[in-house]
């Protein structure tokens, strides 16, 4: 169990071990990364897009302020079933279906952010201060106006937030589904851990650290 300490006595001299055999970071192979980063960043660019793209229209009907509970209770439970599985078993699931590559990396970063997006979008409009809206609907401004100048400044900013975060989200996802086949950075990084390239799935590491950190300084 987590408490029998006698399975932690060899845990800190593994550990150091590996580290030691993982130093300095081997960079040599730099030029064949190329196309597995270009496809890490594609499939959380486009899987990113095509889950928010899904999250917009769901997470309008699961609004409880926009939509009759009869319609939004089926599209919460969609939204909580998507976001509820797992990436990686929505990329077993894709892999199985469409083959190895690229593909099913996008499609499951895809699923799973549809229930997270989607979600963030029907809280976004659930909190949306209704005030600014009746004010121009007294005017005579019509449902596309209210839009225009009273709802989407209001989401507008949260759901850029949300969207950036989902985004960095799916860069470290779109890595880890390598281990099920969907290419990129990932099956670089098991690769290198099976053939005990240590060194080279540190400097991998190191790449995808770097990636991030300079999705977060954007």
């Amino acid at each position: 169990g987590v408490f029998d300490l006698a399975r932690y006595a060899d845990a800190l001299p593994t550990i150091a071990q590996l580290a030691s055999d993982a130093f300095p970071p081997d960079f040599s192979r730099w030029r064949n990364w190329g196309t597995p980063l270009l496809e890490t960043l594609s499939m959380s660019i486009a899987g990113t897009a095509f889950g928010l793209l899904a999250a917009l229209p769901l997470g309008m009907l699961a609004a409880r302020n926009i939509t009759p509970n009869w319609l939004g209770a089926p599209v919460r439970l969609l939204l909580n079933t998507c976001r509820s599985i797992p990436g990686l078993v929505w990329g077993i699931i894709y892999v199985a279906a469409v083959g190895f590559g690229p593909l099913p990396g996008v499609l499951a970063l895809a699923s799973h952010s549809t229930g997270m997006l989607g979600k963030f979008c029907a809280e976004i409009l659930e909190h949306v201060d209704s005030a600014p809206g009746n004010a121009l609907r007294s005017y005579g401004v019509g449902h596309l106006g209210v839009l225009r100048f009273s709802i989407l400044p209001q989401i507008l900013p949260r759901l850029v937030d949300v969207t950036v975060y989902r985004w960095e989200h799916n860069l470290r996802a779109a890595t880890t589904l390598g281990v099920v086949g969907a290419g990129g950075l990932g099956l670089e990084i098991v690769t290198a851990f099976h053939l005990f390239e240590y060194r080279e799935a540190l400097a991998l590491i190191m790449l995808l650290l770097t990636l991030v950190t300079l999705i977060n300084i954007g």
